[in-house]
């Protein structure tokens, strides 16, 4: 897939770090991504809509590249692991928890290698974890889980027109209508079967009928020779 294609994609970045904020969204827009950025687990929630109509936090105002946040569909999360608050691995279980958000990728990041913590996020559903500093190849592995996930939601949710339904019903009706022609043809090749087999019978010999009679008629005791009033001594 090319760079024009990435680019309907869109992916919510999430670190505390500024730096590592700016670098992850260059590293993305460098993909051909569109990105946006927050720099707390709360307001990536939020931002997802699940704190919609939180008004306690006056600054929970997400960066967003795009003007208008509602309108952008998000493909793909990535989050540092350790931030305050709300860790990533909070956020990645808050976000598989949600009936209509679980099937978004998450992607973790931390500058720590601890086996323990990549595979507690792993087994909650994280489809990666990136070791900092994230490297542009880093980013070439994300395109997999984003188009797994995109073609699985457009073949759930996308409805069936007038026209596919008129080509499946007549795809249904073709097949049954198949059926009864076999069902048919199986029938008249019995029948035919069957004929021919009286044939046969029919144009069999008579001789062959009788001297099979015959043969059936002779029984072992008629054959075997009688001796009546012998009497062996030994």
């Amino acid at each position: 897939m090319g760079m024009a294609a990435d680019s309907q994609f869109h992916v919510l970045a999430v670190d505390d770090s500024l730096i590592d904020r700016k670098l992850i969204e260059r590293l993305l827009k460098t993909s051909s991504y569109q990105v946006t950025t927050v720099d707390s687990g709360s307001k990536a929630l939020e931002f997802l809509g699940l704190y919609e109509d939180d008004q306690t936090n006056p600054d929970s105002s997400p960066s967003v590249s795009p003007n208008n946040q509602q309108e952008v569909e998000v493909n793909l999360i990535i989050t540092d692991y350790c931030m305050p608050g709300m860790t990533g691995y909070d956020l990645l279980r808050k976000i598989k928890e949600s009936s209509s958000l679980k099937n978004i990728p998450v992607v973790i990041m931390s500058s720590e290698n601890v086996p323990s913590r990549i595979n507690r996020c792993l087994e909650q559903g994280a489809e990666e974890f990136f070791l900092k500093p994230v490297r542009l190849s880093d980013l070439n592995r994300l395109r997999p889980h984003i188009i797994k996930t995109k073609s699985k939601d457009q073949n759930q949710e996308k409805p069936r027109t007038h026209e596919e339904e008129e080509a499946s019903q007549k795809l249904e009706m073709s097949s049954k209508k198949s059926q009864k022609l076999e069902s048919s043809e199986v029938k008249q090749e019995q029948q035919e079967l069957v004929h021919h087999q009286l044939q046969l019978q029919q144009s069999q010999p008579p001789n062959s009928n009788k001297r099979k009679t015959m043969e059936e008629g002779l029984s072992p005791d008629r054959t075997r020779p009688r001796y009546s009033g012998i009497t062996t001594v030994v």
